[in-house]
């Protein structure tokens, strides 16, 4: 019987030779990678010295770090924050991004999805570096072990397979493609498993795309998600890889815990109602819903592919008065591309604003609502409170029916505008 890409990927880890689910390991991870935010890193760090009694981290190049949450700080407390992470960082010899874009995106740009490695992080957003071969976990409670330990213990999830099938029609996105397998499979059909994504779709996605669909994994219930490598991503991550390995895939007889087939050819734009993330229904059923407020980007959905497509929506149209369009990159290199591009001007010529890049506006921190207000959002989540009053509203979409939306301060099918 063969393996899958993830069992092969603990064996290494792991010190065996091969490792079936169920099995109980301890595994070495490559990396661990961390944002700093209250209660977590800062906690971890005292933790590390008042109750182990340890001052430094051994293999500091396996650390990283990311400051890409309240920023800029608004209050002194958040600064400190910042501040105890550059110390650590600088007293482990552990290097800390700051204000580089979203850790979860900008770890791939900066070489830690390498294709065969494992990495781990408390946040299950990192499971985007999957795209690259990477089997990226986010490990809550584990994430303090991966500090004071070289090895932490875990069990071999089950793999559930999911092959995307057909091509995606103009105007729908992978975004689309993800929150149709939700649908399709429901919110729990991953539960506490690794989903592994392929077909013949596949190749004609991007890589921008598969970055969205394997971000959003942990909405199945998944613990990650990744794809075996192709000819496309590894040539992004090798450029980039900061270690060695040689990339591993899936057998051909490897042994499934399920495995579907999701037809997406016939696929149209979706929305995500409010108040779940599992609430998939079709964009042209709620088209005319009055909306206020709208976002593109994230760790999801805010890359150059994502801010392209808005810009050619856009194009030639205004923001309707009185409607808050806020665009924030996922990350600098995206920002710095994008204006290269003359895709910046378009949008800020539309009306709309246009942020550097930070986790603040899809965690509520930035571009807060009030009550009654509805939002159209390519961020993360839709529940209550998420971007401010409990009593508003996001309605979760794909990129550019977030900006055809913005132009006629209603849901909006962006196809007519494409």
């Amino acid at each position: 019987m063969g393996a899958t890409i993830a069992e092969k990927i603990l064996a290494r880890v792991s010190g065996r030779d091969s490792v079936r689910p169920g099995d109980e390991i301890s595994a070495k991870p490559d990396f661990v990678i961390a944002y700093d935010f209250p209660g977590y890193t800062d906690v971890i760090f005292r933790q590390m010295k008042e109750e182990f009694g340890i001052d430094k981290v051994a293999e500091p190049e396996r650390y990283a770090l990311f400051i890409d949450h309240m920023v800029p700080a608004v209050t002194p407390a958040e600064e400190d924050l910042h501040q105890v992470t550059r110390d650590w960082g600088e007293a482990n010899g552990v290097p800390v991004y700051e204000r580089r874009g979203i850790g979860h995106h900008v770890a791939s740009e900066l070489g830690y999805a390498v294709p065969g490695a494992f990495a781990v992080h408390f946040d299950g957003h990192i499971s985007q570096m999957g795209t690259f071969g990477t089997l990226a976990m986010g490990v809550r409670k584990h994430l303090l072990e991966a500090f004071v330990k070289e090895r932490i213990k875990m069990r071999v999830p089950e793999t559930v397979r999911v092959n995307l099938n057909g091509r995606l029609a103009e105007g729908v996105m992978a975004r689309d493609a993800f929150h149709h397998i939700v649908r399709v499979l429901g919110p729990a059909a991953c539960c506490f498993q690794v989903l592994e994504i392929g077909g013949d779709a596949l190749p004609h996605i991007s890589i921008d795309g598969r970055q969205t669909i394997n971000c959003l994994a942990m909405f199945t219930g998944a613990v990650t998600s990744i794809m075996n490598p192709d000819a496309d991503t590894l040539a992004y991550a090798r450029d980039r890889a900061r270690i060695e390995l040689d990339p591993v895939a899936s057998d051909d007889d490897a042994d499934y815990a399920a495995i579907h087939e999701i037809d997406i050819s016939e696929l149209e734009p979706v929305v995500v109602v409010p108040p779940r993330p599992s609430n998939t229904q079709n964009l042209s059923d709620y088209a005319g819903t009055d909306v206020h407020v709208g976002y593109l980007g994230s760790c999801a959905s805010g890359r150059l592919e994502d801010l392209e497509i808005a810009a050619r929506v856009l194009r030639g149209h205004r923001v309707r008065d009185g409607f808050q369009l806020n665009i924030v990159p996922t990350s600098q290199a995206i920002m710095e591309e994008a204006s290269k591009k003359g895709i910046l001007t378009d949008l800020i010529a539309s009306g709309a604003y246009v942020a550097s890049s930070s986790c603040d506006y899809c965690f509520g921190r930035s571009g807060v609502m009030t009550a009654g207000q509805r939002a159209v959002s390519t961020g993360t989540l839709n529940v209550r409170g998420r971007m401010g009053s409990p009593d508003s509203e996001i309605y979760i979409m794909n990129a550019a029916a977030v900006a055809a939306s913005a132009i006629e301060g209603k849901i909006t099918d962006p196809r007519k505008y494409l």
